[in-house]
């Protein structure tokens, strides 16, 4: 059950995160905003980690170099979901992202990539899958007339 409030919780910030990004890059910029949203993720992430923190920061270095690249995919998609929501509506840029989030989370899973254990994408899968597009579809439809 945490693991769903979890999730519910994180799509909710990520939806209302989108939003408030690309309004802050109308004022002060793209790249601004980034920078300005992740210097203060920084800071909460850094008194999080002093108050909360358990683990130890310095093994980093002993991971595969590859996790390494979580902070550059951070600033590709605060990046990417503001020139999405700028360019759609925050809905439709949202419904596309959590469909690309859904395939490439499926293919991570059919090939066990990352270290995740390798389950198989049966067609029901792939059914869902299609459902969500068509209803992304459906949901842009735009009456005339």
């Amino acid at each position: 059950m945490f693991g769903i409030i979890m999730s519910i919780v994180a799509g909710a910030a990520m939806s209302f995160q989108g939003v408030i990004n690309t309004r802050l890059s109308e004022k002060i910029g793209l790249y601004e905003s980034t920078v300005f949203g992740q210097a203060t993720a920084l800071i909460l992430a850094l008194i999080a980690m002093f108050a909360l923190g358990k683990g130890n920061i310095t093994a980093v270095t002993q991971v595969n170099k590859v996790y390494w690249l979580g902070g550059v995919l951070g600033v590709v998609i605060v990046v990417t979901v503001m020139l999405a929501i700028g360019n759609l509506s925050p809905t439709k840029a949202i419904a596309i992202i959590l469909i690309s989030q859904l395939f490439v989370a499926a293919i991570i899973d059919a090939f066990g990539w990352l270290g995740t254990e390798k389950m198989p994408f049966y067609w029901t899968k792939w059914l869902g899958l299609a459902l969500m597009i068509a209803g992304v579809i459906v949901f842009k439809w735009e009456r005339t007339g």
